[in-house]
């Protein structure tokens, strides 16, 4: 039998294939959040646990896993970064039955009961980033390269509807299955594309697998490179040689330096030592989630499904003040730019 004064959360992240290279931020990062709830009041008074689920698998063998743990009440709520795809499938499966804290950028919205979607989107992410290097490195013409799923495409023609007019557009798209590896057809298009940048909206190795590839081709020197999703891991898993040219957009990079993010990478080196997992957007994105749930405890009394927030509330977490927008999430976001093996900010763009 369950025991009632524990708190029991579905931590879905990804453990295998293409977003597998961020679990160990992931988990690390989770776990750091329980431990610090856990030596004082957990959530809403009880302690808490994370159920460890596997993202890494195809979304319908998640979701059921998922669906298990709620339909036998072993879970109370479900947590966690991983693709759009899997929280399609999750919400289908679970049907807003439990508070959902979906911690990835996200395509724009969910209206699933239950669900809050604490991540970047792309008015706050993509767009500015690509004014941005419009005004100060005079990229207009961008091609999209994506894995073939729910947020890339969605993302990719928000980009293209919001971009017209403004100077920049969207000359050509291309999508490749999640576990592409081999992008020598792609590249060889762009080779041809009359077009200043990349929006690459590309996961995990995928991006990894790219970005070396693009080097090799000699692309680096003609085009640039904006993703939404590239963090600290995978500039690792490229290499230094693959990444000049490349900016990524996010709300938490290891190397923000305010004093929320500081604080917050004090204490994860602090606990895991300076040969800890890489520090970044994806990882911290899941602390993100689990503090959301006891924010949400500490306001609600509880985590059952009524629980609520109201719109306009305002909470803090390592990346800065946050302010809740129905079940979205306004935060700052940040443009770096890849110098070897980390990131530069170069502006606060949201």
């Amino acid at each position: 039998m369950r025991r009632t004064d524990v708190v029991s959360i579905a931590f879905v992240v990804p453990l295998q294939g293409p977003t597998g290279i961020y679990g160990p931020s992931c988990l690390a990062c989770g776990q750091l959040a329980v431990e610090q709830l856990n030596v004082r009041d957990g959530i809403a008074g009880r302690q808490v646990e994370l159920v460890q689920v596997d993202a890494g698998r195809p979304p319908e063998v998640v979701a059921e896993e998922v669906g298990r743990l709620v339909d036998t009440g072993r879970v109370d709520a479900v947590a966690g970064w991983h693709i759009s795809a899997v929280r399609v499938a999750l919400t289908r499966r679970i049907g807003g039955r439990v508070i959902y804290a979906f911690a990835a950028m996200h395509e724009g919205s969910d209206d699933t009961p239950g669900v809050f979607m604490l991540g970047e989107r792309p008015v706050n992410q993509l767009l500015p980033a690509t004014h941005w290097l419009r005004e100060h490195r005079g990229a207009r013409r961008w091609v999209v390269v994506g894995n073939d799923y729910v947020y890339p495409r969605v993302t990719g023609s928000v980009a293209q509807e919001a971009l017209q007019g403004t100077g920049s557009e969207i000359v050509q798209s291309e999508y490749v299955p999640l576990g592409t590896s081999d992008f020598r057809s792609v590249l060889d298009n762009l080779s041809a594309a009359k077009a200043d940048g990349v929006i690459m909206l590309l996961m995990g190795q995928d991006a990894v697998h790219f970005n070396r590839q693009f080097a090799r081709q000699g692309l680096s020197e003609k085009l640039l490179r904006l993703s939404t999703a590239i963090e600290e891991n995978t500039l690792l898993g490229a290499g230094p040689g693959a990444n000049e040219g490349v900016y990524a957009a996010a709300a938490y990079f290891d190397g923000l330096e305010t004093v929320e993010s500081g604080k917050f990478a004090q204490q994860y080196y602090a606990r895991f030592g300076r040969f800890a997992p890489a520090l970044n957007a994806v990882g911290e994105s899941c602390y993100e989630a689990i503090r959301f749930l006891a924010r949400l405890g500490e306001v609600s009394g509880s985590i059952a499904r009524s629980a609520a927030l109201p719109t306009g509330h305002f909470y803090d977490s390592p990346r800065g003040l946050m302010r809740l927008d129905g079940n979205l999430v306004d935060q700052d976001v940040y443009l770096a730019a890849a110098d070897g093996l980390e990131f530069r900010i170069q502006e606060q763009i949201a």
